[in-house]
């Protein structure tokens, strides 16, 4: 267990020095793309939640206050 443990650790420790001194490309590709992957995302679901509230038809029944009615009271047949 110790063995793990002190694998585990190096190979961690390797990985935040690459992290530090090495490979920027992820943070290049957030850099350059990652506002506007944001904004084309926001647009894309505006424009298809827009598209299904105006055009779709869908009956959505947001509240069944005033619409729901109690079936009248039946007695019992003696």
């Amino acid at each position: 267990m110790y063995r793990f443990a002190k694998a585990a650790v190096n190979i961690s420790g390797q990985a935040a020095r690459q992290m530090r001194h090495g490979s920027s490309a992820p943070q290049d590709f957030h850099s350059k793309y990652g506002t506007s992957v944001l904004v084309g995302g926001f647009v894309f679901c505006t424009a298809v939640w827009s598209y299904v509230v105006t055009q779709t038809g869908i009956t959505w029944n947001l509240s069944p206050v005033g619409k729901v009615m109690p079936k009248p009271w039946r007695e019992a047949d003696e």
